[in-house]
């Protein structure tokens, strides 16, 4: 084997896991999957050890080998879900430089991410209860995400009529509207569906013009 051969060999060596590590990530990814599917069906009160193990197919006893206990893994599904959900988005907005076209592809993959995660929204209104730890850094997570790119925009001048410290507050309304159209248009007695067009357009309506409209010009 020349020298070239050999620092290639070394090169995949040191970025390849080892097989053990690879399979304990299998495992927790698989319980924190089942997890997110048994929160989804039963609610966190009767997502069981047994039943997020059973699903998962592991031993109950391998639980124990990545969370102390069930709150433990609780606490940290949301944001676990939350950092995928901002990936996702993160995806779809790529690129995109205007704030409003931002906000439209970011609004429009928020629903697109329910629909493709199906429990997200009973992980989500649960937590504050029964997941405070995992609710409270979901939050932090997105708030800061969804704070720092508002205040990009603002250095470049976007949002004129806007002082600095009122874009958290912007940021939350934004947050509590997805939150709430979600539970009334695409969450249903079946599951949660794709929204009609007409909403995303009546929330950019919203955000461009406020419930006043446009201003109309001095006489």
């Amino acid at each position: 084997m020349t020298g070239k051969e050999q620092a290639v060999v070394v090169r995949r060596a040191r970025g390849r896991k080892p097989k053990r590590e690879e399979n304990a990530e299998a495992k927790f990814n698989a319980l924190l999957h089942a997890a997110s599917e048994i929160v989804g069906e039963h609610g966190y009160v009767d997502a069981s050890i047994s039943r997020i193990t059973e699903r998962a197919g592991v031993a109950q006893g391998t639980f124990y080998s990545y969370f102390e206990n069930r709150q433990d893994l609780f606490d940290q599904l949301l944001p676990r879900l939350g950092a995928e959900m901002l990936a996702f988005i993160k995806e779809r907005t790529r690129g995109v430089v205007d704030a409003s076209e931002r906000e439209r592809k970011g609004f429009m993959a928020f629903f697109d991410f329910i629909v493709q995660n199906p429990d997200f929204l009973r992980i989500l209104n649960e937590a504050e209860q029964l997941a405070p730890k995992g609710h409270e850094a979901h939050f932090q997570l997105v708030v800061a995400g969804y704070l720092a790119s508002l205040q990009r925009d603002w250095a470049r001048g976007e949002y004129p009529g806007y002082e600095e410290r009122e874009l958290e507050v912007i940021v939350y309304m934004l947050l509590s509207a997805r939150s709430y159209l979600a539970l009334r248009y695409a969450k249903d007695k079946d599951g949660i569906k794709p929204i009609p067009n007409w909403i995303t357009d009546t929330y950019m309506k919203f955000i461009t013009y406020g419930l006043k409209g446009p201003a109309k010009p001095s006489p």
